[in-house]
Formats: C-alpha cells, structure tokens, sequence
C-alpha cells in the first residue's frame, strides 16, 4: 500500500501532524532530518545536471532540417509557461500570505547571491576559473556551459580516435542517477520531520498558506494545456480535439498515475501512432525532444521560486523574475527524464538565486498533487511537438 512515493508522503504528513500536535514545540528538534537531506539532494544535482547534459550531447543525433522546427515549438511553449507563471504570480502574489510562516523558521532567511545572472555580462561571468570552482560553488550556468564545452569535445574525439566515451558517461550518469534515487527515497523522512516541527511550532497555518501556491501552480498548468498545447492542434495541426483526445487519454491518465512523463513513453508513442504521426516525427518530438519538453517542471519552478521571494518579502522586479526564468529553463534542461525531477531542478534553482533549501520540504508536502500535474503537462506537450513536427514535416494533418 505504502510503495509508491506519494502514499509515503502522505503517510509522512500524517504522521508528522501527530508528533507536532502531541510534543509541540519539543518536536522542533524533527526538523533536522528535512535540512540534511536536502543538503544530500544539493550535493547530487549539480553534479547529475553535468552528466545528464554530457550525455545527451553526446548520444543525440538530430537531423539538421528538423533542429529549427523543434525548437522553434519548444522555445514558444517555453516561453507561454513561463509568461503564465510570472502574470499569475505577480497578479495574485500569493506568497505574501506564506510570508508569517517564512518568517517563523528560525535561522531561515533569503541570501543575495554572490553574483547576479545578467543576460549581456552573463557569459562572462560564468567562465570558471577552475572545472571545480562550479560545482563548489553551485553555480548552475557554469556547470551547464561546461557541460556542452565538453559535450562536443568528446563527440569530435570520438569521430578523430574512435573511442567510444558513451558507455563510461552512461555508466556515471547511471551511478548518479541511483544515488539520488535513493536519496529522494528519504524524502518522506524529511517531510515527517518538517512537519512535526512545524506543526509543533506554528500549527496549521503554514499549510493553509500553501492553498494558494496549489492554486498557482495547477491554475498555470491547466491555462498552459488548454491555450498553448489546443492552440497548436487546432490552429496549426487542424485536428478536432475529440480525435487528439481520444489517443492522448490514456498516456494522459497513466501520467497522472505514475508521475512520470518518462514511464508513459510507450503509451504516448501509441497515442501518436493512433493518430497517424510518422515515427520519425514522434521519435523526434517524444524521445529526443523529451529533453525539452518540460513545460510542466518550467511553469513549477518559476511559480514557486517567486512564490517564496515574495514570501521572504523580496521584489526583485522583472529582470530578476527573467533571470529566474532562464535558470529555471537550464535546470529543467539538465535533468530531464530523472525521477522527481522537479523537486532536483527546484532545489538548483532556489540555491542559485539565494531562497534557503530549508523552506523545499514545506513546498514538498503539497507537490504530490502538483508533480503528477507536471507530468501530464509534459506528457501533453511531448505529444503536441510531435503532432506539429509532423504537420510541418508533411505539409498536411496526419490522417488516421
């Protein structure tokens, strides 16, 4: 009964309720379980986001006349999910009402970073001094421009010497990608103790705050698969949505079951055959272009990271809600197809713009619900870029 993540998270809370309403503030001490494994998960991403982009680099071949189309379609779905979570963020500001619940977790504050993310100087900035210094430091942009750096060295060694590097770089992205599986395992863990100190300490209230982050980060993903991705099937596409729904039902339900965009691969392939897309268009736009086709974790991480700036009472204006933006599009990028993928891409974003990883395992309580709407999310938008890769491609609707 108690197997999959969510039923433990939810056994967790439960469980965590209990303490803090029996012990009370005693139960305070908890609280250390949440803050060491979250320092185990930031241990791990920065050096899995390296390895996970090295080796997409590397194994991925895409047809040169597709690369434009593909990420045309997915720079413009980026673009709306990012657009819908800065507008309802900064409409509704529902981290103002979390602000009482920040301000009561001791020793728990917002921190500049040492370094501002600016779009003309920003290159110049992220050149690391050392291949080190970056994943000391964790700065992200770094890791990620040494990532393609290295990237395609090793596909030009490999075509010069004929070694073949895939399998060693598949080997240590398997090794990561184990370690933090078993780390997130613990995930529970750290919310039971986040939640009996908090609880103990504050009672419901922090909870009751967190309704309106829900409402943010459902609300965005529901406008973002009704208006971007039946945009581009009506519009673009010219297939009825009774006809797209029909095939994309049940990798849609199976999503929302599993919580994994990447689980559901075989169901979405048979949906986007059922509608007559060319295997070389679904291959393209569900397995290759899976790496960014993460609507769902993109929308989630700019609504939550400017939830908390406003909860820690911080405006950090436009141009510091697009510099979160655009890590938010790197971190997502960099760890498409892990397990829980949103919560590893979330706790690098927050690190970068100074929010304390603290506050993630109160966010955590409530992102079973979220992450298995992410999923489908990403599922619907794996299966939209392929639609309109094939419309393109074919200069005409797939015919079933």
């Amino acid at each position: 009964m108690f197997k999959s993540l969510t039923a433990q998270i939810v056994l967790a809370m439960l469980v965590g309720i209990a303490c803090g309403l029996s012990f009370g503030p005693e139960a305070a001490a908890l609280g250390a379980l949440g803050k060491l494994i979250i320092q185990m998960i930031k241990a791990l991403a920065v050096p899995l986001v390296f390895v996970a982009i090295l080796e997409a680099i590397i194994s991925t071949s895409i047809p040169l006349n597709h690369v434009g189309r593909l990420f045309l379609i997915v720079s413009i779905n980026g673009l709306v999910a990012i657009t819908i979570a800065l507008v309802l963020a900064n409409i509704f500001r529902p981290g103002e009402g979390f602000a009482g619940v920040v301000a009561g977790l001791d020793g728990v504050k917002f921190t500049p970073p040492k370094e501002k993310l600016e779009f003309i100087t920003a290159l110049s900035s992220y050149i690391p001094e050392s291949i080190i210094t970056p994943f000391a430091n964790n700065t992200v942009i770094s890791v990620v421009l040494m990532a393609v750096l290295f990237g395609l060295a090793a596909r030009h060694a490999e075509a010069v010497t004929a070694v073949k590097p895939l399998p060693a770089v598949n080997f240590i992205l398997k090794t990561l990608e184990q370690a933090i599986h078993w780390v997130i395992k613990l995930v529970p863990l750290a919310i039971f103790g986040v939640t009996a100190k908090t609880v103990g300490e504050h009672g419901f209230t922090p909870f009751l705050g967190l309704i309106n982050y829900v409402a943010l980060c459902i609300g965005g993903l529901l406008l973002h698969g009704l208006i971007t991705y039946h945009g581009w099937i009506l519009g673009v596409a010219k297939i009825p949505l009774n006809k797209f729904w029909h095939a994309a039902l049940k990798p849609v339900m199976h999503a929302f079951g599993t919580n994994s965009s990447l689980a559901t691969l075989p169901l979405t392939l048979k949906g986007l055959d059922e509608l007559g897309v060319s295997k070389s268009s679904s291959r393209l736009g569900a397995c290759v272009g899976t790496n960014l086709n993460n609507d769902g974790v993109l929308l989630y991480e700019v609504a939550a990271a400017i939830f908390l700036m406003q909860a820690f009472g911080q405006d950090i204006g436009i141009s510091g809600q697009l510099n979160i933006a655009l890590l938010s599009v790197l971190a997502a990028i960099g760890i498409a197809g892990i397990p829980e993928a949103g919560i590893i891409s979330l706790s690098l974003v927050l690190t970068s713009v100074g929010l304390p990883l603290e506050a993630l395992p109160l966010l955590l309580t409530v992102d079973w619900i979220i992450a298995r709407c992410r999923s489908v999310i990403n599922v619907m938008s794996d299966m939209t870029v392929s639609i309109v890769l094939n419309h393109w491609h074919a200069n005409k609707p797939p015919q079933s």
